[in-house]
């Protein structure tokens, strides 16, 4: 005849399965000692330059870069200046070996809506946030780039920011 298992031991078994599991998600997350974890987290940076993908269609400098700024938070937030506007949303990036570029994709980006005077740029950097698949760090700047060679976003690092 088999020994019973009194029913005492089940929460038991419960906490330490709960535990096993807490300790591997743990062991799953990136230390944030490795240079993937600090490419982006924690950078604020204001847009410089457009670039589109197509020859015949200049750059585009952008005026007063410190007007479009975008801010990673360690926490997957992401906070932006958009001209008058603000904004905020969500952030999650897949690096590469190396850690200096990597996938990259942004959430749904809630914004104010002031009408800033023209020339503006508001509504079309939040837009093509949405569009964003990858980045690069190159000499101390960021490159966003769209989906289907739809172009290029420099960004360089904010003044008083890491």
């Amino acid at each position: 005849m088999p020994f019973p298992r009194p029913s005492l031991f089940r929460p038991c078994w419960a906490f330490l399965l709960l535990q096993s599991i807490a300790l591997l998600s743990a062991c799953a997350t990136p230390h944030p000692d490795t240079p993937a974890a600090h490419n982006l987290n924690g950078t604020t940076w204001q847009l410089h330059s457009i670039q589109a993908t197509v020859e015949e269609q200049p750059v585009l400098i952008v005026e007063h870069p410190e007007r479009y700024t975008l801010s990673f938070h360690d926490d997957g937030r992401l906070s932006l200046r958009l001209d008058c506007n603000r904004g905020t949303g969500r952030w999650q990036a897949t690096p590469s070996a190396s850690g200096d570029s990597g996938q990259l994709t942004f959430g749904p980006i809630a914004m104010t809506r002031m009408f800033c005077p023209p020339p503006s740029l508001d509504t079309r950097v939040a837009r093509d946030l949405g569009f964003v698949r990858s980045y690069l760090l190159r000499d101390g700047n960021l490159q966003l780039n769209l989906m289907a060679d739809g172009g290029i976003y420099q960004w360089q690092p904010m003044a008083g920011h890491p």
